[in-house]
């Protein structure tokens, strides 16, 4: 593949933990977590708030991303478990899951350390605006549905499976450009920006914001522009880099957690009315030239220039489904064997129904897969990989 693809805005290093509900137990019951504290809006300041965050979210089935006061809650509580280190961040997984098709990409980084250089595939190439080694991990805890964890009075069930994000990072905080970006977008035929969603120092949002758009002039007319919303830990932080970036961003994605976000209410994925509802409430807030909400039922682009992105977002479900069937180690040969599975059938009805009534919309059902042990970390940024990969003609199914 000759296309430049530029992938950011920043990476990280997470800690994937092992789910362990005996562990949780034990956990749970040392710090006399009860029920009525469960609550998924209260400060993670140490291990005991850090867990009750966990249960409160595993509760609903939700997923998330929260701050930590600082990366020593994340490194005393995964000294109780099992994890893997790998690479994450939008861009990052994005590019590994290219690499995985054979597609070579650039990252920008705002941090670097030996994690990075030893986990990251010679096709992908990096500049960072790192000046020195340093490391804050990302805790990614994923539960399974049915997952229980006990408390001293009660146990808590989890009703689907889902992901959780934990962090505390300074360098993806204060998200700095490399000196060489514009350079490197100057050749680029996409541009993936994500990452805004974790800085939390207004001013300095605005500054990267200016210094973003001036990079973003030496882009190619034509390239494409992918903006992964990512879910803010503020949404007038959101507001501001919609203002700033609405006008160049080609794509805007989102998840179902973040869908519900936006427009303040819970949405029933499987009812067509209550979608459309949705994707209206949504569109008004961020009217994009194409909107992509991802789903574990379904993905659905709607606005002026959805119906051009259908074969990526097709690309972009098979992938993504791959990746929650076999994990990190997906190939080629996997995704194709994907497209031979069987579809959502309430996906796809949902699918039919609301494209019919949505003049602009298209949409692709996610797939019907029975895993004993998904992979629900991720999925999201596979996802913008598939798309990224089916834009430019790859990821075709066998």
């Amino acid at each position: 593949m000759d296309r430049k693809l530029v992938l950011g805005l920043g990476g990280t290093v997470d800690y994937e933990l092992s789910w362990d509900s005996a562990v949780l137990d034990r956990l749970a019951h040392a710090h006399g977590v009860r029920r009525h504290e469960l609550t998924t809006t209260a400060p993670i300041i140490d291990e005991r708030s850090l867990l009750v965050a966990i249960v409160s979210f595993l509760a609903s089935g939700a997923g998330a991303e929260r701050f930590v006061a600082s990366s020593a809650v994340i490194q005393s509580f995964v000294s109780h478990f099992d994890y893997a280190i790998t690479l994450g961040g939008t861009g990052v997984r994005a590019g590994l899951v290219l690499d995985a098709l054979g597609i070579p990409s650039t990252q920008h980084l705002v941090s670097i350390d030996d994690n990075v250089r030893r986990l990251l595939p010679d096709s992908i190439s990096y500049v960072t605006a790192a000046r020195e080694d340093t490391l804050d991990p990302h805790l990614i805890v994923q539960y399974p549905a049915g997952a229980m964890v006990r408390l001293t009075d009660g146990d808590v069930l989890a009703p689907a499976p889902n992901r959780l994000i934990f962090a505390n990072d300074p360098p993806n905080r204060s998200m700095p450009l490399a000196a060489d970006l514009a350079q490197e977008l100057a050749q680029a035929d996409a541009f993936l920006v994500s990452g805004f969603n974790t800085m939390q120092d207004h001013d300095l949002l605005e500054r990267r914001l200016v210094e973003l758009a001036r990079a973003m002039r030496a882009l190619p007319r034509g390239a494409l522009v992918y903006y992964e919303d990512a879910g803010f830990y503020s949404l007038e932080f959101a507001e501001t880099v919609r203002a700033r970036l609405l006008g160049r961003i080609d794509v805007y994605g989102m998840n179902e957690d973040e869908l519900q976000e936006y427009i303040g209410r819970s949405v029933n994925l499987l009812d067509a009315h209550d979608v459309r509802r949705a994707l209206n409430e949504v569109r008004s807030i961020i009217p994009a030239v194409a909107l992509v909400v991802h789903t574990r039922y379904w993905a659905i682009a709607v606005g002026e220039g959805a119906r051009r992105h259908h074969a990526a977002i097709e690309s972009a479900v098979r992938v993504a489904a791959t990746r929650y069937r076999v994990g990190d180690r997906l190939t080629a040969a996997d995704v194709a064997e994907t497209d031979e599975m069987p579809r959502h059938a309430a996906g796809a009805a949902l699918i039919e129904a609301v494209v019919a009534e949505l003049g602009d919309a298209v949409g692709v059902a996610a797939f019907a897969l029975d895993v004993a042990h998904p992979t629900t970390v991720g999925l999201g940024d596979t996802f913008v990989g598939g798309f990224l990969a089916g834009s430019f003609g790859e990821a075709e199914s066998g």
